[in-house]
């Protein structure tokens, strides 16, 4: 998880389920949409998939304590262009959830501030994808730049939400910015391997072109808009 206990607490909570409310409604959203050219069984399937996926990066990738959090490994782009928008960020709502049900009950009270960190830069990776991404380019056709904006997209919102819920916990003590600062620098160092780790799994997936019929991608995987 990504807030430590403590950092927000008590009545300050409740903004964390402000939040987090807004990201569940736009989930709902997409949850609609996929529901109008999709079955909700290949849904199911997909989610399913992207909460094993989070769940290993959180549990079995290296993470590291640094400042006010820890540093992962979420590859959160990575879920995106493969499963899309919807299952990514139902599996990294579900993958965070059972990290906290089974090895860490004491990150539950910061649920809602974690999700809303994880999710929110998720959102913007996808509105990002439909600037940069051309419609008639499938997503295993990407080229670097494109995977590294995505990533920088995606991490770069989870510092910024990391920083801003320390601010609003902590206040602007120079202790609180430095932990906050180092924090951000160590994060930058997924920026570096996520777009590798994209292109590769991309790679990959154009490799074996029968999983497009197993119902658990994206179309837009292998498929232009």
């Amino acid at each position: 998880m990504h807030i430590e206990p403590g950092v927000v607490d008590g009545a300050k909570l409740a903004l964390s389920y402000a939040t987090a409310a807004g990201a569940a409604a736009y989930t709902g959203k997409l949850a609609v949409d996929w529901l109008k050219e999709r079955s909700l069984v290949s849904l199911a399937g997909a989610t399913a998939a992207s909460s094993l996926a989070v769940f290993f990066f959180f549990e079995v990738l290296p993470k590291f304590p640094v400042g006010v959090s820890e540093v992962h490994f979420i590859l959160g782009s990575t879920l995106f262009l493969i499963f899309g928008a919807l299952p990514a960020a139902l599996g990294l709502a579900i993958g965070l959830l059972a990290q906290g049900l089974l090895f860490a009950p004491i990150d539950l009270p910061q649920y809602f501030m974690n999700v809303t960190t994880l999710l929110v830069p998720l959102f913007a990776v996808q509105a990002l994808a439909k600037r940069i991404i051309a419609p008639h380019t499938a997503y295993v056709d990407l080229k670097y730049g494109q995977a590294l904006a995505l990533s920088t997209a995606y991490q770069g919102g989870v510092v910024t939400w990391v920083a801003f819920w320390a601010l609003y916990g902590q206040g602007f003590g120079a202790e609180n910015l430095m932990a906050i600062g180092t924090f951000g620098v160590a994060y930058m160092l997924v920026i570096i391997v996520e777009p590798l780790a994209d292109l590769a799994v991309l790679a990959g997936a154009k490799a074996a072109r029968n999983l497009e019929r197993s119902g658990l991608l994206t179309p837009r995987l292998y498929s232009a808009a």
